[in-house]
Protein backbone atom coordinates (compact mmCIF):
# COMPACT_ATOMS: atom_id res chain seq x y z
CA UNK A 1 0.00 0.00 0.00
CA UNK A 2 1.28 3.45 -0.91
CA UNK A 3 1.11 6.19 2.18
CA UNK A 4 -1.46 8.97 1.75
CA UNK A 5 -1.15 12.18 2.51
CA UNK A 6 -4.33 13.26 5.09
CA UNK A 7 -5.14 16.73 3.17
CA UNK A 8 -6.68 19.33 5.28
CA UNK A 9 -10.30 19.53 4.57
CA UNK A 10 -10.62 15.81 3.17
CA UNK A 11 -12.01 13.17 5.19
CA UNK A 12 -9.99 11.56 7.69
CA UNK A 13 -10.31 7.44 6.83
CA UNK A 14 -12.57 4.99 8.38
CA UNK A 15 -10.51 2.77 10.99
CA UNK A 16 -10.81 0.37 14.01
CA UNK A 17 -8.30 -0.63 16.33
CA UNK A 18 -9.07 -2.92 19.40
CA UNK A 19 -9.71 -0.86 22.71
CA UNK A 20 -8.04 -1.15 26.15
CA UNK A 21 -10.50 -3.19 28.44
CA UNK A 22 -12.37 -4.55 25.21
CA UNK A 23 -14.37 -3.80 22.34
CA UNK A 24 -12.66 -1.64 19.53
CA UNK A 25 -12.30 2.36 18.87
CA UNK A 26 -13.30 3.64 15.61
CA UNK A 27 -11.97 7.18 13.88
CA UNK A 28 -13.18 8.43 10.90
CA UNK A 29 -16.91 8.90 9.60
CA UNK A 30 -19.89 10.96 10.84
CA UNK A 31 -20.25 11.60 14.66
CA UNK A 32 -21.95 13.46 16.66
CA UNK A 33 -18.94 15.36 18.69
CA UNK A 34 -15.43 16.83 17.88
CA UNK A 35 -12.84 13.79 18.05
CA UNK A 36 -8.96 15.14 18.90
CA UNK A 37 -7.37 11.85 17.64
CA UNK A 38 -3.75 11.35 19.03
CA UNK A 39 -1.19 8.89 17.23
CA UNK A 40 1.70 8.18 20.01
CA UNK A 41 4.96 5.81 19.08
CA UNK A 42 4.41 3.53 21.98
CA UNK A 43 5.81 2.08 25.45
CA UNK A 44 9.24 2.91 24.23
CA UNK A 45 8.94 6.84 24.15
CA UNK A 46 9.26 8.82 26.70
CA UNK A 47 8.09 12.34 25.19
CA UNK A 48 5.14 10.20 24.65
CA UNK A 49 3.80 9.81 28.44
CA UNK A 50 5.02 13.38 29.04
CA UNK A 51 2.49 14.15 26.05
CA UNK A 52 -0.41 11.83 27.42
CA UNK A 53 -0.19 13.19 30.96
CA UNK A 54 -0.47 16.07 29.42
CA UNK A 55 -3.70 15.29 27.64
CA UNK A 56 -4.66 13.39 30.27
CA UNK A 57 -4.63 17.12 32.71
CA UNK A 58 -6.58 18.98 29.93
CA UNK A 59 -8.92 16.13 29.49
CA UNK A 60 -11.94 17.54 31.58
CA UNK A 61 -11.49 21.13 28.71
CA UNK A 62 -11.39 18.57 25.37
CA UNK A 63 -13.97 17.64 26.32
CA UNK A 64 -16.36 20.59 27.47
CA UNK A 65 -14.83 21.46 24.52
CA UNK A 66 -16.54 19.27 22.29
CA UNK A 67 -14.52 16.98 21.79
CA UNK A 68 -14.00 12.68 22.34
CA UNK A 69 -10.48 11.55 22.72
CA UNK A 70 -8.98 8.37 20.64
CA UNK A 71 -5.52 8.02 21.73
CA UNK A 72 -3.95 4.49 19.86
CA UNK A 73 -0.34 3.32 19.19
CA UNK A 74 1.15 -0.36 17.44
CA UNK A 75 1.72 -1.42 20.95
CA UNK A 76 0.41 -4.74 22.13
CA UNK A 77 -2.22 -4.68 23.86
CA UNK A 78 0.49 -5.86 27.24
CA UNK A 79 1.81 -2.57 26.66
CA UNK A 80 -0.57 -0.32 26.52
CA UNK A 81 -1.99 -1.60 29.37
CA UNK A 82 1.29 -1.52 31.30
CA UNK A 83 1.43 2.82 30.30
CA UNK A 84 -2.16 2.99 31.75
CA UNK A 85 -1.21 1.08 34.91
CA UNK A 86 1.41 3.63 35.40
CA UNK A 87 0.29 6.39 34.73
CA UNK A 88 -3.59 6.09 34.92
CA UNK A 89 -4.82 7.44 31.44
CA UNK A 90 -8.49 7.86 31.29
CA UNK A 91 -8.52 8.47 27.88
CA UNK A 92 -9.84 5.46 25.46
CA UNK A 93 -6.40 3.91 24.24
CA UNK A 94 -6.05 1.86 21.25
CA UNK A 95 -3.53 -0.98 20.08
CA UNK A 96 -2.22 -2.89 17.60
CA UNK A 97 -2.23 -0.25 15.02
CA UNK A 98 -1.15 -1.96 11.82
CA UNK A 99 1.02 -0.50 9.14
CA UNK A 100 -1.29 -0.72 6.42
CA UNK A 101 -3.23 1.80 9.17
CA UNK A 102 -0.35 3.87 9.19
CA UNK A 103 0.14 4.24 5.58
CA UNK A 104 -3.74 5.21 5.28
CA UNK A 105 -3.01 7.93 7.84
CA UNK A 106 -0.04 8.99 6.46
CA UNK A 107 2.22 8.97 9.44
CA UNK A 108 5.78 8.31 9.41
CA UNK A 109 6.96 5.03 10.00
CA UNK A 110 10.14 4.05 12.30
CA UNK A 111 11.79 0.91 12.61
CA UNK A 112 13.05 0.18 16.03
CA UNK A 113 16.33 1.10 16.88
CA UNK A 114 17.33 -2.10 18.95
CA UNK A 115 15.19 -5.03 20.26
CA UNK A 116 15.27 -2.86 23.62
CA UNK A 117 13.44 0.09 22.29
CA UNK A 118 10.60 -2.54 20.78
CA UNK A 119 9.55 -5.30 18.32
CA UNK A 120 7.87 -3.65 15.76
CA UNK A 121 7.87 -0.66 13.42
CA UNK A 122 5.87 1.77 15.27
CA UNK A 123 4.10 5.29 13.98
CA UNK A 124 5.57 8.65 14.69
CA UNK A 125 3.54 11.38 16.67
CA UNK A 126 0.46 12.36 14.68
CA UNK A 127 -2.46 14.60 15.77
CA UNK A 128 -5.96 15.40 14.19
CA UNK A 129 -8.84 17.48 15.18
CA UNK A 130 -12.01 16.09 12.87
CA UNK A 131 -15.40 17.48 13.26
CA UNK A 132 -17.92 15.98 13.78
CA UNK A 133 -18.91 15.14 9.80
CA UNK A 134 -15.34 13.35 9.29
CA UNK A 135 -13.63 16.22 7.50
CA UNK A 136 -9.92 16.74 9.33
CA UNK A 137 -9.82 20.38 10.32
CA UNK A 138 -6.37 20.11 11.96
CA UNK A 139 -3.78 17.38 11.28
CA UNK A 140 -0.02 17.21 12.56
CA UNK A 141 2.18 15.03 11.43
CA UNK A 142 5.49 14.64 13.06
CA UNK A 143 8.90 12.38 11.80
CA UNK A 144 10.27 12.00 15.39
CA UNK A 145 8.88 12.13 18.67
CA UNK A 146 10.41 15.58 19.77
CA UNK A 147 7.92 17.63 17.20
CA UNK A 148 3.94 17.42 18.26
CA UNK A 149 1.43 20.61 18.80
CA UNK A 150 1.07 22.00 22.08
CA UNK A 151 -2.54 20.81 23.18
CA UNK A 152 -3.11 23.98 25.21
CA UNK A 153 -2.63 26.17 22.12
CA UNK A 154 -4.30 23.72 19.41
CA UNK A 155 -7.68 23.54 22.21
CA UNK A 156 -7.97 27.44 22.38
CA UNK A 157 -7.43 27.45 18.70
CA UNK A 158 -10.07 24.49 18.08
CA UNK A 159 -12.54 26.35 20.65
CA UNK A 160 -12.05 29.54 18.41
CA UNK A 161 -12.61 27.14 14.82
CA UNK A 162 -15.72 25.82 16.04
CA UNK A 163 -17.34 29.11 17.39
CA UNK A 164 -16.21 30.84 14.24
CA UNK A 165 -17.99 28.10 12.18
CA UNK A 166 -13.93 28.31 10.34
CA UNK A 167 -12.86 26.27 7.49
CA UNK A 168 -9.80 23.76 7.71
CA UNK A 169 -6.66 26.14 6.36
CA UNK A 170 -3.80 24.77 3.96
CA UNK A 171 -5.84 23.56 1.30
CA UNK A 172 -3.36 25.04 -1.41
Amino acid sequence: MTPTKPDAGGLLPELTFPKLGGGVLSVGGARDRHTLFVVYRGKHCGRCKRYLNGLEGMLPAWEEAGFDIVVVSADPEEKAQADVAEFGWSFDIGYDMREEQMLALGVYISDPLSPEETDRRFAEPAVFCVRPDGVIQVVCLSNGPAARPDLAELLDGMIFNIAHNRPARGMV
